[in-house]
C-alpha cells in the first residue's frame, strides 16, 4: 500500500488533512515554552529558586521527550545537581559541654570537690 491517499475513480492523490501539519507546526513551536514552564514548576516543588532568565539559557531541546513533550524524567535529572542538600541529624558532640551518655566504666571516677566528702 501506498502512503498517500488516492481517489477511487482517479489515480491522483487526495490532499491529506491539512490540519495534522499546523498541530505538528503548533506543537513544535510551543513545546519549548512547555517545557520551561514544567522546568519552572518542578524546580519550585523541589525547593529550587531560578534566578531570572534562568530558563532563557536552557537548551529545551534536551528536556523533551522522543514525542516531542516535556520528560519529567529529563527535567528532574537537569535539576538534580540543584536540590538542596536535607539537613542531616546532628552528631551529639561528645566533650562538648554537659554531656551524659555513654558508658560509666569508660568515663573517670568523678571526684568530689567538697573538701567534708573526701
Amino acid at each position: 500500500m501506498s502512503d498517500a491517499q488516492t481517489d477511487s475513480h482517479y489515480q491522483t492523490a487526495v490532499p491529506t488533512d491539512p490540519s495534522h501539519a499546523v498541530r505538528a507546526d503548533v506543537q513544535r513551536e510551543y513545546a519549548a515554552k512547555l517545557a520551561k514552564a514544567e522546568f519552572r514548576a518542578q524546580a519550585a516543588q523541589s525547593g529550587v529558586t531560578l534566578g531570572d532568565g534562568f530558563t532563557e539559557y536552557l537548551d529545551t531541546s534536551k528536556l523533551l521527550g522522543e514525542d516531542g513533550t516535556p520528560s519529567a524524567e529529563a527535567i528532574a535529572k537537569a535539576l538534580a545537581p540543584m536540590i538542596p542538600a536535607r539537613p542531616s541529624e546532628f552528631a551529639s558532640l561528645v566533650g562538648a559541654g554537659f554531656h551524659r551518655s555513654g558508658d560509666r566504666a569508660q568515663q573517670p571516677p568523678r571526684v568530689s570537690l567538697d573538701v567534708r566528702k573526701r
